[in-house]
């Protein structure tokens, strides 16, 4: 009974968190545990209806092919009638559970993390906000719906990011993250007003019937046009390069924000529309290959950055680019579910790597370089735990969750491309070197800080529970999906690649294992002298170290071509329009200033004026009268 409940009223999952929005800002901002308590209520609420939706998608037989819709009219522009509602199949109700779960325990963990900031309720709000965006993105029937909750989640990134609003450095990391992904969701607009033109509907199921029939009739020339514009949407939203700059600096935000957006909200939206899109991309072989090779290009790209950061967040949020770009890759190959199936397990455990690091800067003192840290497992046993799971996991390393998706993905790549295939084992041996890398620095050896160090202590239960609970996640749920199907549950109808592959399983965790030893025998053993390979390295180790120089390029792009060519507009606006608008200005104003004097207030000059006319249409008439005289004479 209470699935079918959930089921017909899955709406209120997103507006749940909306309306708490509502309350805390216009009600309760001013009361920090009484807002607390209502946006931890309403998550709760809506996790509790995923749940309930997902046992309904399960034990209701409902597919790909045969989803639940539900659907009102929303507005009618002539003869363009757009509609709002819910669309609801297996990969709907996976990502509910991931961001009714994940958002839960973020807000969970925030209950403590936050305590005394002054801007307590007002975070809850926009938390609230946040989760509920995601979720009605998720729920949406077509692409309008999918836009307004996209741009309704880049707003709500922006307030998080820039929470701290009296920081310069988060006002600037708030404003790079909105125009930067501006940049992706114009991109995603044109696509969207392109299929509206071309097929006379956005509604996903509409379209899902009618793209294969204008493939095999019109070609797929400009419909890849079309799906291309789309995807540079996603680039922007889900840190695929070159629009990745604003994912690190979106760190300026309260570590909860930063969880919730690496782990599942906004960096997943992208790669959730390339899923919800898939029917469309699916036709278009140059689309996918642009789409895989890029998110693998993205993957070691980003791996490339993270191994040589010392910022405990900044090198998770590489670690995120990264994993999005396999996601990416996965999709590009054709492999809807093992994307997806890592976009499940990459919720999980970047969560808890999120968390995990919040917490050891929380206890530090907001120290945030590992090698400021050191030796902190035994003053935080718990967080240690957790981490080490995280680490374990996005590594790669059975049973954790992380090596059942990741090796799926490698098995898709290898049935595709042996370079993809290569390139992704690459970057899943650098992922577990820099994960170790912070990992043993963190939290091994001697602490580099002892006034720090000091100061250091275990969370509280608040904080605790969450770590925990996903900490669990981490561990069971690769095996649970593994076993329990997951393939076969969200395919979207597509010849599927997915399958564990035993050899490639097996090298990927032999290069796992070698990875973590490397990375123990130069950070704890210190057999190797990390400032020695560094400048042994040099170069490489240098261009690493500054992002590969992409945030001073785009710099000097602004500077000197987006402002020079301010600068010759400026010019032809001052000297050429300007010119042209001030010429027939001086124009009239000559003219004007001849004829003023006429129009000088003194009636004598009027009566001079009149007099004078008065004699010029006499003499006219006299002239007139006598050629008339002259002429009536000549006729007699």
């Amino acid at each position: 009974m209470f699935n079918e409940f959930a089921l017909e009223h899955a709406w209120l999952i997103p507006l749940l968190p909306a309306i708490s929005f509502v309350i805390i800002g216009m009600v309760t901002r001013s009361y920090g545990k009484l807002s607390a308590a209502i946006a931890v209520s309403m998550s709760t609420i809506s996790f509790l209806l995923a749940v309930g939706v997902t046992l309904a998608v399960v034990a209701g037989n409902i597919t790909v092919d045969a989803p639940f819709v539900q659907k009102l009219s929303w507005f009618h522009i002539g003869s363009v009638n757009i509609s709002m509602g819910v669309l609801i199949d297996p990969l709907t109700a996976m990502m509910l559970m991931v961001v009714t779960t994940v958002s839960m325990l973020v807000q969970i963990y925030s209950c403590g993390y936050m305590e005394g900031d002054p801007g307590y309720g007002r975070f809850f709000a926009f938390l609230s906000l946040f989760a509920g965006s995601m979720l009605g993105l998720v729920l949406a029937v077509n692409f309008l719906q999918m836009y307004f909750f996209w741009e309704l989640v880049g707003l709500c990134s922006y307030l998080l990011i820039g929470f701290y609003y009296y920081k310069i450095s988060a006002r600037e990391a708030a404003k790079k993250a909105f125009m930067t992904t501006r940049v992706g969701d114009f991109g995603l607009l044109l696509g969207i007003l392109l299929l509206q033109l071309t097929f006379g509907t956005l509604d996903f199921m509409e379209l899902q019937q009618l793209v294969p029939i204008y493939v095999m009739h019109g070609g797929a020339g400009f419909l890849t046009i079309i799906a291309l514009l789309l995807f540079v949407g996603p680039i922007g939203k889900s840190g695929q390069f070159p629009l990745h700059v604003w994912l690190p600096d979106a760190m300026e935000g309260p570590t909860p924000v930063s969880a919730l957006i690496h782990a599942a909200t906004m960096v997943v939206a992208g790669v959730y529309l390339v899923g919800r899109a898939f029917f469309l991309f699916s036709q278009l072989p140059a689309v996918m290959t642009v789409i895989a090779w890029l998110g693998g290009f993205t993957a070691i790209f980003a791996a490339s950055i993270a191994i040589t950061q010392r910022p405990i967040k900044r090198i998770l949020a590489y670690s995120t680019i990264s994993q999005l770009g396999y996601m990416m890759l996965a999709l590009g190959v054709g492999s809807l579910t093992s994307s997806f199936f890592h976009l499940m397990t990459h919720a999980f455990f970047k969560a808890m790597l999120f968390l995990s690091a919040g917490a050891v800067m929380h206890a530090m003192a907001e120290e945030a370089d590992i090698f400021k840290m050191g030796g902190l497992r035994k003053k935080m046993p718990v967080t240690f735990a957790a981490m080490t799971i995280g680490v374990l996991a996005i590594s790669g390393i059975p049973p954790f969750a992380g090596f059942f998706s990741k090796d799926e993905i490698l098995a898709a790549a290898a049935q595709v491309s042996p370079a993809l295939y290569i390139l992704a084992t690459i970057t899943a041996f650098m992922t577990a070197f820099y994960m170790a890398r912070l990992l043993f620095v963190a939290f091994m050896g001697q602490p580099a800080n002892q006034e720090a160090y000091d100061h250091a202590h275990e969370v509280g239960w608040f904080m605790r529970v969450p770590l925990i609970v996903l900490s669990v996640l981490s561990v069971v749920s690769g095996i649970w999906a593994h076993m329990a199907g997951f393939d076969d549950w969200v395919r979207f109808g597509v010849p599927a690649h997915e399958g564990m592959n035993l050899m490639i399983a097996g090298t990927s965790t032999l290069l796992a294992v070698i990875a973590l030893a490397l990375a123990w025998k130069v950070y704890v053993a210190k057999s190797w002298n990390a400032d020695a390979l560094a400048e042994k390295w040099g170069v490489l180790y240098q261009l690493s170290f500054h992002k590969f120089y992409i945030d001073e390029i785009y710099a000097a792009l602004i500077k000197f071509f987006v402002d020079g060519i301010a600068k010759v507009l400026y010019w032809i606006d001052v000297h050429i329009v300007d010119g042209i608008v001030n010429a027939l200005g001086g124009l009239v104003r000559a003219v004007s200033e001849m004829l003023s004097p006429a129009e000088n207030g003194q009636v004598q000059s009027y009566a001079g004026v009149y007099l004078f006319g008065v004699i010029v249409l006499l003499a006219y008439g006299v002239y007139y009268a006598s050629k008339l005289m002259a002429m009536l004479g000549g006729a007699f």
